[in-house]
């Protein structure tokens, strides 16, 4: 058996390198992480090593940020923290077998630099964004070298294109991060209409993102057969919850936020996946999440905020990677008129979710088509043990 190395720079690449981990120790391979953004949480979840300690930062690490949470991780240090994992990954690199790579060209350029044989997960990038990816320099040079014995995409757009550029396979076998959400979870009661509302995980970004969230709800007619259901991280305890809530009138009692005149906030901790798998409409500001809530064929819509991360510019890239069945209302990010326009473009989803057959069927074909099929972890895992003398 193997000695395999994990290497991935973001929130989202961890939760997809630590499933296809849990499948290559399933099949008897020694497992370690080197995430090069944020703790590594996932991973450690999994019960899987880390190569040496982890920190995590406010904008989540290097990744797609606006200008201010660029200049956010160069005060916070984020640069040089990278070149110190970068160095502890050519110290350590020599011990394993096979360097597995889940982003972009960053953990890409560094598993090239250990001289071991390399297996690629491009979860960062994807055809869908302009009909032909143009891969950052020197990440196309260097996957289409024998060093990279495998590469895979995260749609079958991207892997015809990239196979075609890189004059050489590249496999669409389906996306890891899918696979725990179409596992069904019963863990919310029924009601008869929900919309589901994800404000994201990285802080301090998280907390505005909320309260946007609450401006919203707050525009939404009372309906006793509507339930609104928060899916929040842990590290947002109920302290600090009813303080930001407090801060706009809100109030939090048993596990609810309630405003006088407007509809209740149940907030749902631990239960992610249920809150996706249950809501006729997902209301969202953040990465892998609306991704996932896509791949659930659910229409997804999004309100913009203020960044470092989910800011107008990521939302349309956002749009333009999972097509027709993530919606944005018309304003400025985090203006009164956009979440007053995106309170009324909710109200006509959630309707539309339940009786227009046409969006539902699209629905259906866009989660095909953009993340595929469920079992993605364990066919990665698969043929990345194949590639192990």
């Amino acid at each position: 058996m193997g000695q395999i190395l994990l290497l991935s720079n973001g929130h989202g690449e961890d939760v997809s390198g630590a499933l296809i981990g849990q499948a290559l120790r399933s099949m008897g391979h020694s497992v370690q992480a080197l995430p090069l953004a944020g703790l590594g949480s996932p991973y450690q979840q999994a019960g899987i090593p880390l190569l040496g300690r982890s920190h995590e930062f406010s904008t989540g690490g290097i990744g797609y940020t606006s200008l201010r949470g660029r200049l956010t991780e160069l005060v916070q240090g984020q640069i040089l923290y990278l070149l110190r994992r970068l160095l502890r990954l050519l110290r350590h690199g020599h011990r394993f077998d096979l360097i597995v790579v889940v982003g972009d060209v960053i953990p890409v350029i560094a598993a090239w630099l250990t001289r071991r044989p390399v297996a690629t997960y491009l979860v960062a990038y994807s055809s869908h964004y302009e009909g032909r990816l143009r891969l950052p320099w020197p990440c196309g040079e260097l996957l289409a070298t024998r060093r990279f014995k495998a590469v895979f995409s995260r749609d079958q757009l991207t892997a015809d294109d990239l196979t075609d550029q890189l004059q050489r396979p590249v496999q669409f076998i389906g996306n890891p991060f899918m696979d725990p959400v179409l596992t069904p979870d019963d863990a919310l009661p029924t009601a008869r209409r929900r919309i589901g509302l994800l404000p994201g995980s990285r802080r301090p970004e998280l907390e505005e993102n909320l309260l946007l969230l609450l401006q919203l709800i707050e525009q939404l007619p009372r309906d006793a057969d509507l339930s609104l259901d928060l899916a929040l991280v842990s590290s947002l305890e109920d302290a600090a919850l009813q303080t930001l809530a407090g801060r706009v009138g809100w109030h939090l009692e048993r596990g609810v936020l309630s405003r006088e005149g407007t509809l209740p906030l149940k907030v749902q901790r631990g239960a992610f996946q249920a809150v996706l798998q249950h809501s006729d409409l997902i209301i969202g500001m953040a990465g892998t999440a609306i991704e996932q809530a896509v791949g659930l064929a659910k229409p997804a819509l999004q309100l913009p905020g203020k960044g470092p991360q989910f800011t107008a510019r990521f939302a349309e890239a956002q749009r333009r990677l999972l097509g027709p069945t993530v919606f944005c209302a018309p304003g400025k990010a985090a203006s009164r008129d956009n979440i007053e326009a995106t309170a009324a473009l909710a109200l006509d989803l959630l309707e539309r979710s339940r009786n227009d057959h046409e969006l539902q069927e699209q629905c259906r074909r866009e989660a095909s088509r953009r993340l595929g099929t469920s079992g993605g972890g364990t066919r990665m895992a698969a043929a990345i043990s194949d590639l192990l003398p």
